[in-house]
């Protein structure tokens, strides 16, 4: 599959709630990290230092814009939103805040907030809602 759709993402590098939001080029380093409910776009290089070993630790709930590219032995924390075409080659530790440019910095504290597509408590908040608002006797099962 990752042929026909561009991804090049090795096995556990993700936590859970990894969201591709479509297809295109995606090229991860095995050594890379990137915590839960990530949210990625095409066209980007998460890759390590020239030792092939130092690679980026991201956290959990980071969006990760079209064409950003993040390098190194770098640590990213929670929160975090990354910019379309960023280059990110150094550590951010402040937790809700985006980040962009060519070397990226601190824009403002928006974060990552409203990008990602469904965190755990309001997924599985609309989940339960629409479970109680669904009528059985409704409910046309395909084969």
């Amino acid at each position: 599959m990752s042929i026909h759709l561009g991804f090049t993402i090795p096995l556990n590098v993700f936590g859970p709630g990894l969201c591709i939001a479509h297809r295109g080029t995606i090229i991860i380093n095995k050594n890379v990290r990137v915590g839960e409910n990530c949210r990625i776009h095409a066209c980007t290089n998460i890759g390590s230092n020239r030792d092939e070993t130092s690679a980026p630790q991201i956290g959990n709930n980071v969006y990760i814009g079209p064409g950003a590219k993040i390098f190194g032995n770098i640590t990213i924390a929670d929160d975090i939103a990354i910019g379309a075409n960023s280059v990110v080659n150094k550590s951010f530790y402040e937790k809700g805040i985006s980040i962009a440019g060519v070397p990226a910095k601190k824009i403002n504290n928006k974060g990552s907030n409203g990008t990602l597509t469904a965190n755990k408590e309001s997924f599985h908040s609309n989940v339960s809602n629409l479970a109680v608002k669904v009528d059985p006797s409704q409910v046309t099962v395909l084969k």
